[in-house]
């Protein structure tokens, strides 16, 4: 029997073939799909397995450095100076986690000193020699290669803790006498000054450098309840002989019989001719001078700033920048310790003139530039 429908035959054989046609076209797609995802999925088993590669503590000196550019510029010496001309390159090393690159707000602090120490206006405040006086305060962990620059009233003696254990003095932060953290005898801790001036230049191009900072006013008002109200450590000389050079100065009711006041502390920092009576006092200002005079921010690059409001989340950070996130912690914070006190602040300055504060802060505006803090109008105007 003869088929009297032959172009329907047609038809529906070719719908047959394009039906198969893209089936297997669909079969090859979901393939290729699944070999991408097995592809992947072992890409991320390798990239764990080197990960955890590099956390191992044995392999820690084989980290790379991370380096950057910076210079010493040319200043006149004063005595007891090293100063360094040839470019510091300071480093940066690679995070135990093998990630690169920084969080945002660690590398805008960096931009943000970099942008203040070229700013003309802001030279005479931004700028210092990298002198023996800055020297002496970044102590030295070799172990590790890490530098860490002192700024007392920021927390400094928990920081030394750490670099303590590091160094191998103690096993633990818990069995660190307290007596021992601040005896530069006992401690473990050398300073960068006790090296040549070569060595010196190397530890400075490829070690990491870190430390912190704090509003500056608030840090005053610390250092002036430490060290002349409260006395803890009993260091008599800052009553019995740093108090008195202060008050028969900058004391301008010379029949007021109590003992320092803040606003005394206040007049001296601010008295554009304070260096006469710093150099009476020797080290015991480096509770009170600038971060630019303790650490040199502009001459030494270092690899992060840490923020004393922030440090809880900043602490954890410089221990993984530092690559020994796996060999020690960092004390446990009190809560609430870290956090600026407005209110602290302007208890403290009030009945101080305007014009005693403003001398104040044309000492400390680079501090206040170059960190980031905003400008204590309410204390002002």
């Amino acid at each position: 029997m003869k088929n009297t429908h032959p172009q329907g035959s047609a038809q529906t054989l070719a719908g047959r073939i394009t039906e198969w046609l893209t089936f297997d076209n669909m079969h090859h797609q979901w393939l290729l799909l699944a070999a991408c995802f097995w592809v992947i999925f072992m890409f991320m088993v390798a990239s764990k397995f080197i990960t955890l590669t590099f956390k191992d503590p044995d392999a820690y000196s084989a980290k790379q450095e991370f380096l950057f550019l910076t210079a010493v510029p040319d200043a006149g010496k004063l005595p007891g100076e090293k100063h360094f001309s040839e470019e510091l390159k300071p480093t940066r090393k690679v995070l135990s986690d093998s990630r690169l690159v920084q969080p945002l707000v660690y590398m805008e602090r960096l931009e943000l000193i970099r942008n203040a120490c070229r700013d003309e206006a802001l030279k005479n405040l931004s700028h210092t020699a990298v002198s023996k006086f800055v020297l002496d305060r970044i102590f030295v962990c070799d172990k590790h290669k890490i530098l860490f620059c002192q700024t007392p009233k920021v927390g400094n003696t928990q920081w030394k803790k750490v670099l303590i254990v590091l160094n191998g003095a103690f096993p633990s932060i818990e069995e660190i006498p307290e007596n021992v953290v601040h005896d530069h005898e006992k401690n473990g801790l050398p300073r960068l000054s006790s090296f040549s001036d070569a060595e010196i230049q190397k530890r400075l191009k490829t070690y990491f450098k870190f430390f912190i900072v704090r509003d500056p006013f608030e840090r005053l008002i610390s250092a002036f309840k430490d060290k002349f109200v409260h006395n803890p450590r009993f260091e008599p000389w800052y009553r019995h002989e740093i108090a008195p050079g202060i008050i028969r100065k900058y004391r301008r009711n010379r029949t007021e019989t109590r003992g320092i006041q803040f606003e005394d502390f206040v007049r001296y920092l601010g008295d554009p001719n304070h260096r006469w009576l710093d150099l009476q006092f020797g080290d015991h200002i480096i509770h009170w001078v600038t971060y630019v005079e303790l650490c040199a921010p502009c001459e030494i690059k270092y690899s992060v700033i840490g923020h004393h409001e922030t440090l809880e989340d900043d602490a954890p950070y410089i221990l993984k920048e530092a690559g020994i996130d796996h060999l020690v912690s960092y004390p446990t914070i009190p809560p609430g310790i870290t956090v600026y006190n407005k209110t602290k602040v302007e208890r403290y300055f009030l009945g101080i003139s305007k014009r005693d504060i403003r001398r104040l802060y044309a000492r400390f505006e680079g501090d206040f530039k170059l960190f980031g803090y905003q400008k204590p109008d309410f204390l002002l105007n």
